[in-house]
This record gives C-alpha cells, sequence and structure tokens, in this order.
C-alpha cells in the first residue's frame, strides 16, 4: 500500500484540476452529522470503467456475460488487497452509482420505461490511486492499492503533479447563470396519484410506496457541471455529497444525507434509512417545534418502522441468523432544509459473504421502495411517469480491501447532454394526505431546484 501525506486543503480547490475531466470523482463530506462526514476523497483516471445499460454490460468498453453485480464481484476479486492500517477507511478500489433500474437484474419486475434521459444504469470505476482527506484532523493523503507497487507509484506521481496545480483556494461561486425548470406533472396530477397509492394500501396491496415528481431544466449558458455542484453544496451541504463526471455528456451532483449500507473491513454491516420529514425554519423556536412534532409523530414514525423491518429482512437474507439488530430507532437528525427521522440497523455478514453479496441483497433500498417492496416496486412503475435512472439508486465506493460506503442518491440532480434533472419524492402510507405529501417533496427538492435558477438565498 502506497501513503503519501499532501498539504491539507479544502478538495474543493484541489478537485478543481480535475473537474473536466471523464470519470473525476469527488466524494464530498460537505457537513458532519454525528460521527457521518469525516472523510472526503478525489480519485481521476480509472484504470478500469464498468457500464451497465438495460440488457447490456460493458467492461473498458466491451461486453460480457455477466450480469452487472457478478461483473463488479469478478472484477474485484482480481485486485482484492487485505485490510491494512490506512489513515483513511478507502484507499482505493471501485467508485461509482447504481441505478434504480438495476433492480430489473435482481428481480421479476416491469420493463423499464423509455424515457429521453437515458443514463447508463451503472457506471463503475476503478481506482488505484486515490487523494483522501481527514476534515477531523485536518490532514491529507495520497492513497494507493490493489496493484503493483511500481504501477501505483508510476501513477500517484502523475496524480500528485496534477494536485500540486491547483489553485490554494477554490474559484469564487458563481451564481450569475439563471435557469428554469418544468415540471413533468402538474400538482394535481401527483396528487391524484398519491391519492391511488393509498388506495392500493387499503386494499392490502403493499403498506408504504416511495412516489416520486421530477422537474427538468435546459443547462443555463455558462454554468459548468462543477460549479452547479458548488451551488448545491453551498446550499445543502450533506455528509454524503457528491460530484461524480461519469462522461464528457453525464455527471452527477448529489447532496444526500442518507447513508445506504456501510461494511467495515470485520464484516459489521450498518444501514441508516431515513424516512419522516419536516422543514427546517428560521426562527429557532418554530424550529424546535418542528422538531418536536417530527419526533413525536405517529405516522412518520410508522413510516420509518415499516422500512426498518423490510431493511432487517433484506439483511437476513445475508447475515449471520440472530445478528441483525436496531440499535437506533426513530433517532432525529437535522440537516441544512429539514429535520429527518433516521433508524440505524445492524448486522454480522455471514461466512464468504462480501460487498457486493450485500449489494445484492439489498438493493434498491427500502427507503426508496417501499413495503413489500416487489409489489411496491410495480406500484411504482405504473404511476411515475418515466425511469428513475441514477436517482433512488446508491453512489460511494468499495475498497480492494473489501470495505464499502454506499449513499443513496436521493437530493440529486443528473445532468446528461445540457438537460438538467431534480426528482423527489416520499413515502405514501395509508393516512398520507396527498396535499400534505406534495409539500413535503417540495421541501426536499427547493434546494435542487435554486441550485439551478441561482438563488443562492
Amino acid at each position: 500500500m502506497l501513503i503519501r501525506p499532501i498539504p491539507y486543503r479544502d478538495p474543493l480547490a484541489y478537485f478543481e484540476a480535475f473537474a473536466n475531466d471523464a470519470h473525476a470523482v469527488l466524494l464530498d463530506s460537505a457537513a458532519l452529522q454525528k460521527g457521518k462526514g469525516r472523510f472526503s476523497y478525489i480519485a481521476s483516471d480509472p484504470f478500469h470503467v464498468i457500464e451497465a445499460r438495460r440488457t447490456d454490460v460493458f467492461i473498458d468498453g466491451k461486453p460480457v456475460d455477466f450480469d452487472p453485480f457478478t461483473a463488479l464481484k469478478q472484477e474485484l476479486g482480481i485486485y482484492a488487497a487485505a485490510p491494512a492500517s490506512a489513515p483513511a477507511p478507502f484507499a482505493g478500489g471501485a467508485i461509482g452509482y447504481f441505478g434504480y433500474e438495476l433492480g430489473n437484474w435482481l428481480e421479476r419486475l416491469p420493463d423499464p420505461k423509455r424515457d429521453v434521459f437515458n443514463p447508463p444504469s451503472l457506471v463503475v470505476g476503478f481506482y488505484d490511486v486515490v487523494a483522501a482527506f481527514d476534515h477531523l484532523e485536518r490532514k491529507a493523503w495520497i492513497l494507493g492499492s490493489g496493484r503493483p507497487d511500481e504501477v501505483i507509484g508510476s501513477r500517484a506521481d502523475a496524480f500528485a503533479h496534477k494536485l500540486a496545480s491547483a489553485p490554494a483556494h477554490p474559484a469564487a461561486l458563481d451564481w450569475a447563470p439563471k435557469g428554469s425548470w418544468r415540471p413533468e406533472l402538474e400538482r394535481r396530477e401527483i396528487e391524484r396519484r398519491i391519492a391511488r397509492i393509498v388506495e392500493y394500501i387499503h386494499a392490502g396491496d403493499i403498506f408504504q410506496a416511495n412516489f416520486t415528481q421530477r422537474s427538468l431544466s435546459p443547462r443555463p449558458k455558462g454554468l459548468s457541471d462543477f460549479m452547479l455542484y458548488r451551488r448545491l453544496r453551498a446550499l445543502n451541504p450533506a455528509p454524503f455529497a457528491a460530484f461524480l463526471r461519469c462522461s464528457d455528456t453525464l455527471s452527477v451532483v448529489g447532496a444526500s444525507p442518507e447513508l445506504f449500507l456501510r461494511l467495515h473491513h470485520d464484516g459489521v454491516v450498518e444501514a441508516h434509512p431515513i424516512k419522516g420529514t419536516r422543514a427546517r425554519d428560521i426562527d429557532p423556536a418554530r424550529d424546535e417545534m418542528l422538531a418536536r412534532e417530527l419526533c413525536g409523530s405517529t405516522k412518520d414514525r410508522a413510516e420509518n418502522l415499516m422500512i426498518v423491518d423490510l431493511m432487517r429482512n433484506d439483511l437476513s437474507r445475508v447475515c449471520r441468523p440472530g445478528s441483525v439488530r436496531v440499535p437506533q430507532l426513530y433517532e432525529l437528525e437535522s440537516f441544512a432544509s429539514v429535520h429527518h427521522l433516521t433508524s440505524v440497523i445492524t448486522g454480522q455478514l455471514k461466512e464468504g459473504a462480501g460487498a457486493v453479496d450485500l449489494l445484492r441483497a439489498t438493493f434498491p433500498g427500502g427507503s426508496v421502495t417501499g413495503a413489500p417492496k416487489i409489489r411496491a416496486m410495480e406500484i411504482i412503475h405504473e404511476l411515475e411517469p418515466a425511469p428513475r435512472g441514477i436517482y433512488c439508486g446508491c453512489l460511494g465506493w468499495i475498497g480492494f480491501d473489501g470495505a464499502m460506503d454506499m449513499s443513496m442518491t436521493i437530493r440529486t440532480l443528473s445532468i446528461a447532454n445540457d438537460v438538467i434533472l431534480a426528482q423527489a419524492g416520499g413515502g405514501i402510507v395509508a393516512d398520507s394526505d396527498p396535499s400534505a405529501e406534495y409539500e413535503e417533496s417540495m421541501i426536499k427538492i427547493m434546494p435542487l431546484l435554486r441550485a439551478v435558477t441561482g438563488d443562492e438565498q
């Protein structure tokens, strides 16, 4: 393993040198949140890239006869490295996103709908050299693993040279370019579809479904992908913020508050599903009242508990019998624009199971589907007018040493061919009010919209 200290600096400044490179990645802990958000990472120039598009999987542009999960597991196995005493949890491995429709590789589901916005369902790069930043200790390193020392050393030299070319401080934040949004469905139609989900629940089909709405905008002239990321980061700092430049025509800009899965070297698994939301308020007394209201809400606690039970069941598929626990239930977490209820489920992986097996057993995450998962996904397919794409999947890293950290791709913008897509939603349960559910989704989507309209207030 390579460990090379570098001067600690704001990762945003360092990343200026990489922002326009295909497959450049910034995993950015933009907000410390109860133990989440300590480390950030920069990666570029992957030596392998896996992509999946509907029924096809490619490694470095060549088709393979594997499903995407098998392809990923096999490639990770080639470069597997023993856990080492690195100063950060991730020292090289796979980084990328897993789009929501990858669930069609795992379960018998309706074929995804056709859509003009058609990104790959998976893009994962393999990175043997990364820059890691510890925001608590204010230290930074170039780390490398997974390949021979001479290969890593040469690539680390080139990586260090590019880091050294970065400015000392981030460029000024530009709010001047202003865009406009077109909602895909009008409010009345969204509320009608939410009411239809409530009917399904009363009929006994499901207990809960996560319904989402989306808006589209042409890219404002003069607004780069990375500047859009910085605008969203300023409006909505989050522990699992991310910028992925997947190609010259596709980028992912995220400010996720939700940890989907964390896998430690010792096989301990964590899932942190979020369910239950209230808006923040600038008046401290009103803000505290909204937080208390959320914590005491029977509806929101029931919504959260349904997803906890679903995640317990999913984890039990790959964890040792009796090891799945819920050490934290209905914990309040407060972010820049919302209060949330978060629970924690833990478990111990079975002998021989690894990160990709864990993803197979749990994807897509229950907090973005509903329960029971398969029937909820069928209803989502019926009522949402387009595939979700990158949204409501997951994003993060899998180390060559077997550890993993994946966030939910919520509060996330996708940019493809100069079109920007924003999406948000929430869990619908038996006593959901369609109007209130619409308003909740608008609270969640508002920072995404403002990042494009140029409203920094």
